[in-house]
């Protein structure tokens, strides 16, 4: 009977189906047809269809390899999801010496991506360069994937920058390498570049490049571009992938736009895992504690088995609104009900929520059981020391700074709460001994700053500097002035008039002068226009006594009011603020 080989390959190519793989090969094997180029369409079939085991045989079994053959295989792995083999792989393709092409390095690059695997990854850009490839568009975005991926950044922007050809997967490569980075601002900085280049390249933002610029607008709490953003998802038609919404929904929540994200995920038909818990460590950050134990609570009505981050997330719900009880059934339950190893994030949630509640003894009894170590450890103790500083536990509280003392960064954080403490329980002699301290070892906390962002430009204010007003400044010093005013005729005490700009030596445990959080409000409430929301940025903890300023300010000028602090979001409307004053 004549043999169709070319009808097979037809089908081969077409097929996501191992039977039908299967049955192509027996016709193969029956037909004595098995060249070379059979034995790599059968290759790519087997492994295309999750059978890379199958597809290894094989591949071990050709009497002749080529190229094609080599790549088929790897490529194979890397869609398995075991990048491993596709490096080894690469590593005996070197020693037949078969010859890689060009998606061969792309290819193995992907692989080290994967891994996160820079030493292999550079042995592979090297192996590029001396085989010529290096100059592939293909290659050169696997190259900036792959040291974007691996955290070498400065890398990726070397190998973008000499590409003479770019295409719209090389610059989201290396958006993505920035965004993942904790480089916001240039991943944005680069889209613009994009965005310019573009109009002349004929180039289109797809999905990836996209999200890419969410997460980043997300970092750095640019709420303008991140509209402008997800304008373009809508127009471009990725108003329905998931990673992109939640994206959005991180994107606005993290820029002050709680209810925005609600909107984004309202919008899901039937919401998956991952927008659900977006969603849930959003109204976590918020204080809106009800509302994220409610989605959780529907969620898996639904079916829907939580994760680890999904339970971080409940349990940052339950400290924020201190629902101790709750937080810890969902602790102890999380191996026996979820399968759910609690890590050292889940157990520091408990200490602060076990802190904020006053409950020193047992959150001071869990941090010893854990034995953190690391970041882990540091953010534990860190979690402690507050709650010690809050509620005047000074015993607990030199036990903490000396078990962040230890730890080589972050170490002024450890030193100013504990003078904190000191300070709290009034004992002056003792913040004084540790300001010396960190006047003697050269330690200097970090400056607290604010900022806003109006129209899209960034204001950053500190402390009693009010000089990013500009010509605005005399109003905003007039307008705050005015406000204390009200303030207190609605009975505000504070710590004195709080607007002079004028500062005491630190380590006295007085600080007169205005803090940053209010010469942002102050500069947003003079520039924006009446009934707009305002959206603060602090890089530090919101003091108590600017919390009781902006809900009265709140109420008295009617708008809402959104402080984004290191910890958590305060959304102030109406003279009171989601928090509860419990943060």
């Amino acid at each position: 009977m004549f043999f169709e080989s070319a009808a097979v390959v037809r089908q081969l190519r077409g097929s996501s189906d191992l039977v039908v793989v299967a049955s192509s090969h027996a016709a193969f094997f029956k037909a004595g047809a098995l060249t070379v180029s059979a034995f790599n369409h059968l290759v790519h079939g087997y492994a295309r269809c999750e059978g890379v085991g199958d597809a290894r045989r094989l591949f071990d079994e050709m009497p002749q390899r080529n190229v094609v053959s080599w790549t088929s295989l790897m490529a194979g792995y890397v869609h398995a999801s075991q990048p491993h083999g596709a490096v080894s792989l690469f590593s005996d393709m070197m020693v037949s010496g078969a010859r890689p092409n060009a998606f061969t390095f792309a290819t193995a690059l992907n692989a080290c991506s994967h891994l996160s695997d820079i030493e292999s990854g550079r042995a592979i850009h090297a192996r590029s360069e001396t085989c010529g490839s290096r100059s592939d568009v293909f290659v050169a975005s696997a190259l900036v994937n792959m040291y974007g991926k691996s955290n070498h950044v400065d890398d990726a922007r070397m190998v973008f920058d000499e590409m003479v050809e770019r295409n719209a997967v090389t610059w989201g490569s290396m958006i993505s390498a920035y965004a993942q980075n904790a480089r916001g601002h240039q991943a944005i900085a680069l889209f613009g570049e994009f965005l310019g280049a573009s109009s002349c390249a004929h180039l289109l933002p797809n999905h990836f490049m996209l999200s890419s610029v969410i997460s980043a607008c997300a970092s750095t709490g640019k709420l303008g571009l991140g509209r402008t953003a997800h304008a373009s998802v809508l127009r471009r038609g990725y108003a329905s992938n998931e990673v992109i919404l939640n994206g959005l929904i991180d994107m606005y929540s993290k820029c002050g736009c709680i209810d925005l994200a609600r909107k984004v995920f309202d919008c899901i038909d039937r919401p998956s895992l991952i927008p659900c818990t977006a969603m849930i460590v959003a109204s976590a950050k918020y204080g809106l504690g009800d509302h994220a134990l409610q989605l959780f609570d529907e969620m898996l009505a639904r079916g829907i088995e939580p994760n680890s981050i999904t339970l971080l997330g409940v349990l940052h719900a339950c400290n924020h609104c201190g629902l101790v009880d709750t937080g810890l059934l969902h602790l102890n339950s999380m191996r026996d009900k979820y399968g759910i190893t609690p890590i050292a994030s889940h157990y520091a949630s408990v200490v602060d929520m076990l802190g904020r509640a006053g409950r020193l003894d047992e959150a001071y009894e869990l941090s010893n059981q854990i034995k953190a170590k690391g970041d882990d450890a540091l953010m534990l103790w860190s979690s402690l020391l507050s709650a010690c500083r809050t509620h005047q536990r000074l015993d607990i509280a030199v036990e903490a700074g000396k078990r962040l003392a230890e730890f080589n960064r972050d170490v002024a954080g450890a030193y100013v709460a504990m003078s904190n403490a000191y300070v709290a329980a009034g004992k002056m002699d003792g913040a004084t001994r540790i300001w010396t301290e960190m006047h003697r070892r050269g330690i200097k906390k970090d400056p607290a700053c604010s900022w806003v962002e109006i129209k899209d430009v960034v204001y950053v204010f500190r402390t009693g500097d009010v000089s990013s007003a500009s010509v605005r400044q005399d109003e905003v010093m007039e307008l705050l002035k005015e406000l204390e005013v009200r303030m207190r005729e609605r009975g505000y005490v504070g710590r004195g008039n709080g607007w002079e700009l004028d500062f005491e030596e630190e380590g006295k445990g007085v600080m007169v002068g205005v803090h940053s959080e209010r010469l942002a409000l102050g500069f947003g409430l003079v520039v924006t226009p009446k009934g707009m929301t305002i959206r603060v940025m602090k890089n530090l903890r919101m003091c108590r006594d600017c919390h009781e300023a902006f809900k009265l300010v709140s109420d008295i000028v009617e708008r809402e009011i959104v402080v984004r602090d290191l910890n958590r979001f305060h959304l102030f409307r109406n003279g009171s603020c989601t928090c509860r004053d419990y943060w």
